[in-house]
């Protein structure tokens, strides 16, 4: 670098030429625009790089204004134009100046085109270029990041001027002009919004969004955004970039005096303002942020009128609801990104709702720290305030006078708690509730009771579920005025599938719960939503049977908070019948999504009231409270239990209750201290005639598993081989994902067992490609630990241990490490660990505990190419 050069000021970044095809490299182009970026340098991305040949005095244009050249290659070499001898690819290295450092990023490949071959060839013979092979974009991003910053610091000793009474050019700053960046000085860092920054910054950059609008709630951190974006694309906007805050005005009219005199525009009586804005506009690259627009969005056609009479001229606008306009493009500003489970304490602090709540727990109390003592306590407060902004900050400044957990424990009473933020923000943002109590201010009566009844929703709702809640009869516009709502940004709306979805943030509805409250229409409503959910399970209960059983897994899913508060509100009111009907219709979600531990609590307190229950009611609490845990005390009250349970179900007319009550019966006599086989399969053969008669074929496909599992413990391998093929036969007949992935499990077991590796490896492939689809940790679990056999069998020992290590992992972070598990991986684990390979294995199996299910699934599921190409291993 030339040491005469000018000191940069911020808008003039070093700025670093990346070259690389294009659909082929996408992920690499955004490492390398993100390593780029951290440094606070300049991407410089051309994008015809790769396509039809542009001008070579506009590539050189693009090079020149460069200080550093990165090329990242694959295996393609670009397209060639007509009447050109190179790919665009290769032109732009070609052209790159011989004095300008080169940083060449090659990605591991064995099938790269030829010409790249050639090109890198030259390359590598470039004094002047260092290159490096990487494998993936995260490793990528992490040589480039170094190698920039090794770059710098060894030219910035070059950039000293060497005599010290030789003046250096300097530029003066600007202090203000028409195309000053003038932008509120940030008093704190921008936390966890690196990803929108970016979305923004193409928007912003990309020429063709003139009206952009962050929408959210209150306190959601739009303004902050809204400027942190402003400020990174700075350079793009030669004319300025000013921000307007419109929070104190009232009156639409009013927009085009605040925007002039923001502008510098003097408004003198003699001209009508908005004509003299557009004759300030419409020959600048401006860029104006228009803050807090929600209160006047009826002047919204005096900025589309400005917009068409400078061209030049790009609104970045936030609002609590869209403008409605046809220029708009809308932004969506969500909550930070919160902790996920069993994550340690280093992982906790990096994720940036806990990030920004320690941070400003600092302000006020500069020797907080994130400790093992209380993290559990911040990443509740922070799930509990939904990582809004605004509500973290204002929690954290109670830092000073409660712990952690005192101030947990207090939220329950939200919006009052978390009074009196800082006195420099706007009074609009004193507490959460004057937040959103200005939010509703302009809406009217049904959109607020709208905004109440969606109180009783939990985690969030669908349209269905709203519109027969708050309005049964069906008279009212409900989408209507739930879409004023989610204009308002009291109410988010995404796409789940094709199915709208709906949510609000926890403040809000604490909100509205206190409008419900005032109003005294709570119970009615909390009515209103229990029937509507308890109609779900019983349309849920056959669907979960059959080809529909991963939309519903969906489905429920996303209702699971209204699933659970239904059946703790019909617990409270100690209805019973209703209780225990309810877990029955959903028992398949139950147990897949891992909730039976909280159903056996709720039916132990059922059965623990002393009530007198019906027969259908005290079975199905006497089926949770029993078949749940049948390992654990199998010769005390568990068999007795299950034996009035499954007779209880045959006196309430519930044939499936009852067969399904027989199975779980006979896994408790094989569980128990002297095992009875016998009578397990006598019970078993009772459920698959009950399964049979009544036409079910889910529950025969599962009694079937259920009697191999005796067959096989009976060493009766070839019986058990029939059995699992026939319960995997009605499985797919029905469609049934859940079925099949258990068949195929069981079905590889006896196929190993028989000597039949590559029929086992398939099964195994299979049941876990199925369980890693429907998310279902333990059928991944059970799917690792099958393939741990295989790889035992094929001597590879590292492989084993890696998937062991992984399964382990898996049910210890899942809570399926204390269950039993019908696998017989061990027998392979305890061959390798007195073998010479058990070092090997055991450095495995600790760097498999590394990986995550999906991580671990997916790699178990791409196999060795010596198997893929047909080798057989030994058995």
């Amino acid at each position: 670098m030339n040491p005469s050069r000018t000191i940069r000021t911020p808008d003039q970044r070093l700025r670093v030429f990346v070259s690389s095809t294009l659909k082929e490299l996408a992920p690499e182009r955004k490492a390398a625009r993100t390593a780029i970026e951290r440094l606070h340098l300049a991407p410089v991305m051309f994008e015809l790089g790769a396509r039809p040949h542009p001008p070579r005095d506009l590539y050189r244009s693009y090079l020149e204004q460069s200080d550093v050249f990165v090329g990242l290659y694959g295996d393609r070499y670009g397209w060639v134009a007509p009447g050109e001898e190179v790919s665009g690819l290769a032109d732009e290295y070609l052209l790159s100046p011989r004095t300008m450092p080169k940083l060449i990023y090659i990605r591991e490949s064995e099938s790269r085109e030829p010409r790249l071959t050639e090109l890198l060839d030259r390359i590598r013979s470039d004094d002047s270029a260092s290159f490096k092979y990487f494998s993936e974009p995260r490793e990528l991003r992490g040589f480039l990041e170094a190698d920039l910053a090794t770059l710098l610091a060894e030219r910035f000793d070059q950039s000293r001027p060497t005599p010290p009474d030789v003046p250096r050019e300097t530029q003066p700053a600007v202090v203000d002009s028409d195309d000053a960046v003038i932008l509120p000085a940030p008093l704190t860092e921008l936390i966890g919004r690196e990803r929108e920054l970016e979305s923004l910054e193409r928007m912003l950059r990309g020429g063709s969004t003139r009206m952009l609008t962050l929408t959210g709630p209150g306190g959601i951190g739009k303004s902050r955004l809204a400027i942190a974006a402003a400020d990174r694309v700075r350079d793009a906007f030669g004319g300025g970039v000013r921000f307007v805050d419109f929070s104190a005005v009232r009156d639409p009219a009013l927009v085009p005096s605040t925007l002039a005199q923001a502008l510098g525009v003097q408004d003198i009586g003699d001209t009508p303002v908005i004509e003299k804005l557009v004759m300030a506009l419409r020959a600048r690259r401006l860029l104006l942020i228009l803050d807090n627009f929600e209160q006047i969005v009826e002047a919204a056609p005096t900025l589309t009128h400005l917009l068409t009479a400078a061209p030049d001229l790009t609104l970045l606008v936030t609002s609590r609801t869209l403008l409605r306009v046809s220029v708009e493009h809308s932004f969506p500003v969500g909550p930070l990104a919160l902790p996920g489970t069993g994550a340690g304490i280093d992982e906790v602090s990096q994720v940036p709702a806990v990030t920004l709540f320690v941070e400003r727990a600092h302000a006020v109390k500069p020797d907080f720290e994130l400790t093992a003592a209380n993290v559990a306590a911040v990443v509740g407060i922070c799930t509990a305030l939904d990582g809004v902004p605004l509500a973290l900050e204002l929690a954290a400044a109670k830092v000073r006078v409660l712990s952690p957990a005192a101030m947990l424990e207090r939220l329950d009473r939200l919006l009052a708690f978390l009074g009196g933020g800082p006195r420099d923000l706007p009074a609009r943002q004193q507490t959460l509730r004057q937040t959103i109590e200005w939010s509703t201010q302009m809406l009217g009566d049904d959109e607020k009771n709208l905004l109440a009844t969606i109180g009783v929703f939990e985690g969030g709702f669908s349209l269905e579920a709203v519109e027969k809640v708050w309005d049964p009869d069906m008279r009212a516009d409900t989408l209507g005025v739930l879409g004023t709502l989610v204009d308002n940004s009291l109410v988010r709306q995404q796409d789940r599938g094709d199915r709208s979805y709906f949510s609000v943030l926890a403040t809000v509805r604490a909100y509205a719960l206190e409008q419900l409250e005032s109003a005294g229409t709570l119970a009615e409503m909390k009515e209103r939503h229990a029937r509507f959910f308890l109609g779900v399970g019983v349309d849920a209960e056959a669907q979960l049977e059959g080809p529909m059983q991963r939309e519903w897994m969906v489905r429920l899913t996303d209702d699971r908070d209204n699933l659970l508060a239904v059946e703790r509100y019909l617990l409270e009111r100690e209805d019973w019948d209703r209780a225990a009907e309810f877990v029955w219709t959903l028992y398949i979600f139950w147990w897949v999504g891992g909730h039976h531990g909280e159903v056996r609590r709720w039916m132990e307190s059922v059965l623990a009231s002393g009530a007198p229950l019906a027969d259908l009611t005290r079975a199905v609490a006497l089926y949770y409270t029993r078949a749940i845990t049948f390992w654990q005390d199998p010769d005390g009250q568990v068999v007795p239990g299950l034996l009035e349970s499954a007779e209880l179900f045959r006196r309430a007319g519930d044939p499936p209750g009852e067969a399904l009550t027989r199975i779980s019966l006979a896994l408790a006599l094989l569980a128990a201290r002297e095992p009875d086989p016998a009578g397990a399969a006598a019970h078993l053969e009772s459920s698959l005639a009950i399964f049979r008669d009544t036409g079910d074929n889910w529950g025969e496909a599962m009694a079937l598993v259920a009697l191999g599992r005796v067959a096989l413990l009976q060493h009766d391998v070839q019986d058990a081989l029939e059995r699992f093929q026939n319960s995997l036969t009605l499985a797919r007949k029905q469609r049934e994902q859940l079925g099949e992935a258990i068949a195929l499990h069981h079905l590889g077991w006896a196929q190993l067992l028989l000597g039949s590796l590559p029929d086992a490896q398939t099964s195994f492939d299979e049941s876990l490609s199925l369980s890693l689809a429907a998310s279902h940790d333990e059928g991944i679990a059970y799917g690792l630990e099958g393939m741990v056999a295989t790889s035992a069998s094929r001597g590879e020992l590292e492989r084993a241990g890696r998937l062991l290590g992984a399964a382990e992992r898996l049910r210890e972070q899942s809570g399926l490490y204390n269950a039993p598990s019908f696998s017989f991986h061990q027998q392979w684990v305890g061959q390798i660990l007195a073998s010479d390979g058990a070092s090997l294995f055991e450095q495995a199996r600790a760097a498999g505990r590394t990986l995550s299910a999906r991580a671990a699934a997916e790699e178990a599921l791409r196999l060795p190419a010596h198997v893929t190409s047909g080798g057989a291993g030994h058995g």
